[in-house]
């Protein structure tokens, strides 16, 4: 028998010191922990978020609804930090029960809309501003299988490859071995689409480009785990050159700097509440005012 088996007892008990990096945020109830209001901005749409992949898709879309000059697009985007378990306020969880971020509340016309799961986010903004969703049958059925295949396969990339290669406290090779031939499978799907496709539907950029290139651009890009060499990113050529057009717009650049609490003082926004915080109010300026 290997040192490493494990035999799990026959019924299961809650041990707070295992889980690694997030084993103070990770627990096996739902609900709030203590009292904590939500902010509100100025602006119709709240965003209450962090600059994680999964956040970033709905800055990203928000920010490219504004560079179509679609005003009524603008939106206040707070910050939640869930390491320090913003995501169990009593506000938040009203909002997202799920306790996860990224949330969205809609203010429009006197009504209180929460949203929830960034699929659903990115789904909502794209209908309610009639953009980044094609109209075409065939394309908007493209769009929303590429959109629910992000939604499907990034907990193997982010909650099984990541967090077993990059964050588990302890390396094994069964879950890695497991997860990684996952990963480059999905990576190989996406570079075979991509090699007769300039975007996920056709010649249409759409939000299905914007919720996979957080999570897979950014693997492309070694932006997370630190695993490009280990897993040959550069290799997949077609969703290489995807990537690295996608990382070219401008409204992309501002998206993932929203709610970015680490990296580069001038690449974090912690909130955003007007366009003109990405000239004033990032980091960087902050700390040297």
């Amino acid at each position: 028998m290997s040192e490493y088996t494990y035999e799990p007892p026959q019924i299961w008990q809650w041990n707070t010191e295992s889980g690694g990096k997030f084993a103070s945020i990770n627990r096996p109830i739902a609900g709030a922990t203590h009292k904590s209001d939500l902010p509100v901005g100025k602006h119709p749409l709240q965003l209450y978020s962090l600059a994680t992949p999964n956040g970033v898709k709905v800055t990203i879309l928000l920010e490219e609804l504004l560079a179509l000059e679609i005003k009524e697009a603008e939106y206040n985007a707070h910050l939640i930090n869930i390491m320090e378990g913003d995501q169990f306020g009593s506000g938040f969880v009203e909002v997202n029960p799920n306790s996860k971020i990224p949330a969205l509340v809609d203010n429009n016309d006197d009504n209180k809309l929460p949203i929830f799961e960034s699929g659903a986010i990115l789904l909502y903004l794209a209908e309610k501003f009639d953009a980044f969703l094609p109209k075409e049958p065939i394309l908007k059925s493209q769009c929303m299988s590429w959109l629910f295949w992000q939604v499907g396969s990034a907990p193997y990339l982010g909650g099984g490859f990541g967090h077993f290669y990059a964050y588990a406290p302890e390396k094994f090779e069964y879950p890695i071995e497991r997860f990684t031939m996952e990963v480059k499978r999905q990576l190989d799907v996406l570079d075979q689409h991509l090699a007769n496709n300039k975007y996920m539907c056709g010649d249409q950029y759409t939000i299905a480009d914007m919720a996979i290139w957080p999570w897979y651009g950014a693997l492309i890009q070694n932006k997370v785990y630190e695993a490009a060499e280990f897993l040959q990113t550069q290799s997949y050529k077609n969703l290489v050159r995807w990537t690295e057009e996608i990382g070219k717009r401008a409204a992309v650049k501002r998206g993932v700097m929203v709610n970015r609490a680490w990296g580069e003082l001038d690449e974090q926004l912690h909130e955003r509440h007007n366009a003109s915080d990405f000239e004033l109010r990032t980091q960087n300026k902050l700390v040297d005012a």
